[in-house]
């Protein structure tokens, strides 16, 4: 008879039933459960084997940073309204579901890159499916895309992740082709799904991404509406990490 549950359990694709029924039966029997206690400590189970298995799948498709999460974070380093504004969206993350944006914008090395990363690894976490790309990344994968006459549903397929992550937008190219499925990417986005965006540039500088005024005004209007906007300033975090590395080695 057991040996004909699991292959049922098996069939049945239910994992964490298959590990737990027998252990969990002699609980429920030491324990005087009912027959409803055993059934729902079982799906608890595979309720939690089955948010693990995913959210192990997510964060590999995120193409995140395994070490770049919140509590590698050291904050210390950040303003007062950075880190108000990171808190915030730590503790909720009905601005993912509501298409909301996140800008980050600051020079090189200040933490974009990881406070990118960390909240893609919390929107996992939490259940929002996430996707970071290198904008050079994303805008080559669209080019190739429209090559193909395929750009739409290029598009669409990245629709699955609640949350895309652009990278470095301000490494992208200024030319047409770039600039235009970029442009086209953030367009169709607009009200439908988030964007996380780091940018060394500050928005009065975007006209070196966009070949003229009009497109760049149009980009930074859809990205700015439902945003929260971050600037970093200050000392190169990375560089004050190698420092307090240094120190630390020094002891």
């Amino acid at each position: 008879m057991t040996g004909s549950v699991a292959l049922l359990l098996k069939e049945l694709r239910l994992p964490a039933f298959h590990r737990h029924y027998q252990s969990l039966w002699e609980t429920a029997i030491e324990k005087n459960w009912s027959h409803t206690d055993y059934l729902a400590a079982l799906c608890e189970y595979e309720l939690s084997d089955r948010y693990q298995r995913r959210t192990q799948k997510w964060v590999r498709e995120a193409k995140l940073v395994a070490n770049k999460t919140f509590s590698a974070l050291d904050q210390s380093a950040f303003s007062r309204p950075c880190n108000t504004a990171l808190a915030r969206l730590q503790q909720d993350s009905d601005w993912a579901h509501h298409a909301d944006n996140v800008l980050l914008i600051g020079p090189s090395g200040t933490g974009k890159t990881h406070i990118a990363n960390a909240l893609g690894h919390q929107l996992t976490e939490q259940g929002v499916r996430c996707k970071l790309f290198p904008a050079i990344a994303l805008v080559q994968h669209l080019q190739q895309a429209k090559r193909d006459l395929d750009l739409m549903t290029a598009m669409t397929r990245l629709d699955k992740y609640r949350v895309i992550i652009i990278d470095d937008i301000g490494y992208v190219k200024k030319t047409d082709a770039e600039t235009q499925v970029l442009f086209e990417f953030i367009a169709h986005r607009y009200e439908s799904g988030s964007l996380i965006v780091t940018a060394n540039q500050p928005f009065s500088e975007w006209d070196q991404i966009f070949p003229d005024s009009m497109m760049t005004v149009a980009a930074i209007d859809r990205l700015i509406h439902h945003a929260t906007i971050i600037e970093l300033e200050g000392e190169s975090y990375r560089r004050q990490q190698q420092l307090k590395q240094a120190a630390k080695s020094k002891k």
